[in-house]
């Protein structure tokens, strides 16, 4: 085993504990959010970690930016299990934001170790599974839904004209326009876009896999934007914006169907909204998946 905090380390190329955890247990993201990092390198895993003042140990990446945490590798249990051994009296151990099977094997690691951690189901994703056709689709989401989305989209083409999507990649115009709308938004998501979350923004508008779609007004400026990242067959819903002023044309609902049309005939299988059990979610068709927060105290 060893501790360090070189970011190159080869080993961030092991697979998480568990698929479809898209960017969030990867170098370029960890590093973006991270601003210092515990690195635990054992044959054929890897624990990217942080500790607080008090002693208390978490993975990695804030939960309130990172939807997914996981360690990387094919023997995560034993280099658990070595890390804990020769930890302090005291130390405690959080780690939230674990799908199953990557709680499972930090579960089994720390029992090898002859400790006693407590598990319990702390938030969900929605996860959309995503059928062959946009018809499919369309038919899955049930008769109520599927007349609302196809309402909607004629009453913004109506309003608005043809509902146009764009991608954008890097910190450009799309990214601009993100942040734009993101802070005309009343309240806390308002707020939420300071100086700060934009830099972090940034960075990982920077970074392979991410982007902005956007619905183009007639001005040619956003009515709507979606940050997200895509890999082979998955997209991810980071964050999103509209532009309060066509609240009535229901941008925010037509990108997203739109997202949906787009990610089908892109041949994904998966949409992934990430964090939060909204309502809209479930309307949309996707599923929960459970996350996890693993306890333990030396």
């Amino acid at each position: 085993m060893r501790i360090h905090q070189d970011w190159n380390t080869a080993a961030f190329d092991h697979p998480p504990a568990e698929d479809h955890l898209g960017p969030f247990p990867g170098r370029g993201f960890l590093q973006a959010v991270t601003p210092t990092v515990e690195l635990v390198e054992g044959d054929g895993a890897l624990l990217a970690l942080e500790r607080d003042g008090d002693g208390a140990v978490r993975m990695a990446g804030p939960s309130s930016l990172t939807d997914y945490h996981s360690p990387l590798g094919t023997r995560v249990p034993d280099l658990v299990a070595e890390w804990w051994r020769g930890q302090e009296p005291g130390t405690a151990l959080e780690w939230d934001s674990l799908p199953q099977l990557a709680a499972g094997a930090v579960e089994e690691g720390l029992a090898l170790a002859g400790a006693e951690p407590v598990t319990r189901r702390t938030a969900v994703t929605a996860v959309l599974h995503l059928p062959a056709t946009y018809d499919e689709y369309l038919q899955m989401v049930g008769k109520k839904e599927r007349h609302e989305i196809r309402r909607k989209a004629r009453r913004y083409h109506r309003q608005l004209g043809e509902a146009t999507v764009r991608t954008e990649h890097g910190p450009g115009w799309g990214f601009e326009e993100f942040v734009r709308l993101h802070r005309q938004a009343a309240g806390a998501k308002g707020r939420f876009m300071d100086d700060r979350t934009e830099a972090l923004f940034r960075r990982l508008a920077d970074l392979p896999g991410w982007r902005v779609d956007l619905l183009a007004d007639r001005g040619g400026g956003a009515a709507a934007c979606v940050f997200g990242y895509s890999d082979a067959d998955s997209y991810y819903l980071y964050n999103s914006s509209f532009d309060p002023a066509y609240s009535a044309s229901s941008p925010g609902v037509v990108l997203l169907s739109s997202m949906i049309e787009k990610a089908v005939s892109e041949g994904l299988s998966r949409f992934d909204f990430l964090k939060g059990d909204e309502t809209y979610k479930r309307r949309l068709g996707a599923v929960h998946r459970p996350l996890y927060t693993v306890s333990c105290r030396k």
